[in-house]
């Protein structure tokens, strides 16, 4: 599974980094990245939550 953010649609309200420090983290710009190219087969089930939980839709899985 991959993840990607949207940066025209983040928010940057940090719930996705919160859920999964593992997978995402704040850019130079102060909005959410993801930092994996490939979402551990264990963090899925988070990568999964933070997408739900992102308040503007910018997460996205590829």
């Amino acid at each position: 599974m991959k993840v990607t953010v949207d940066q025209d649609l983040c928010i940057a309200c940090g719930a996705c980094i919160d859920l999964c420090p593992n997978i995402f983290d704040w850019n130079d710009e102060g909005l959410s990245q993801a930092i994996v190219d490939e979402v551990p087969e264990d963090a899925e089930d988070c990568a999964r939550e933070a997408i739900e939980s992102c308040p503007s839709e910018a997460i996205k899985e590829i």
